[in-house]
């Protein structure tokens, strides 16, 4: 489960689409930024341990905050 989920948009013109977003993951800070077609770059460096569930995560995060 991610802990700690937040997200800004990447522009102060918030009709520019991109997030950036960070949380806390089995107790490790990860960020990066998300894109309006859903790619994302990771930006802490590192990639969490099982990547793909966490995208998944996060994806359903952004579609319920960002895109309700």
């Amino acid at each position: 489960m991610l802990q700690h989920f937040s997200f800004k948009p990447m522009f102060e013109n918030k009709q520019l689409p991109g997030w950036t977003f960070s949380f806390f993951y089995k107790q490790t800070r990860f960020g990066g930024e998300y894109q309006p077609d859903g790619s994302i770059t990771w930006t802490s460096g590192t990639t969490p341990p099982d990547e793909e569930i966490v995208k998944k995560m996060i994806h359903e995060l952004m579609l319920f905050h960002v895109y309700d």
